[in-house]
């Protein structure tokens, strides 16, 4: 029987790697994320002198949200890959590792996506609000971001309260 339950626990154990794939997909979307960045920054470069000061902002915003939705991808790729599957053990001796690789654990993935969903999230009603400067009427589309952006922020709190709640029971529990 425990030849059994150790092959079943190998099996599950060599399963992670499944996911391998998977991250080396995300690797391919940032590829097409610097792709897009670059065709944006191309048509601002070349629209810069005839735009106003809103259409620039607007075009500027385009490219923060899209280095942002980067940093996103790239943060799960990292911290994904090291708590699902393996260490990056290639990582360990270059000094251009982040200071952060190798310590967030799933909470803390969890609170940096939702903070990273915030600020993208702030960006786009920047620019609705960009968009909407002078008119009287804000519009449905508009309505719905803001209501998606405090959607955010209500489950953001909750889960760093979650976490926080989850901190202080461990405390308790290892200090009795």
């Amino acid at each position: 029987m425990s030849r059994i339950s150790h092959a079943v626990e190998a099996i599950l154990f060599r399963s992670r790697f499944l996911l391998a794939p998977l991250y080396l997909g995300l690797v391919g979307a940032l590829g097409l994320l610097a792709y897009r960045f670059v065709i944006e920054f191309w048509h601002l470069a070349e629209k810069t002198a005839s735009m106003n000061a809103s259409e620039f902002t607007l075009a500027l915003l385009a490219l923060l949200d899209l280095t942002l939705l980067a940093n996103l991808i790239l943060m799960v790729i990292f911290a994904g890959y090291e708590n699902f599957v393996s260490r990056i053990d290639i990582a360990t001796e270059s000094k251009d590792r982040p200071h952060w690789m190798g310590t967030i654990d799933f909470s803390g993935l969890k609170i940096k996506l939702i903070g990273s969903l915030v600020a993208i999230s702030v960006i786009e009603l920047l620019k609705d609000f960009i968009e909407l400067a002078g008119e009287a009427e804000v519009g449905e589309g508009t309505i719905w971001r803001i209501a998606i952006h405090l959607t955010f922020v209500v489950s953001g709190v909750l889960f760093a309260l979650m976490d926080w709640i989850a901190d202080k029971r461990e405390f308790v529990g290892t200090h009795k």
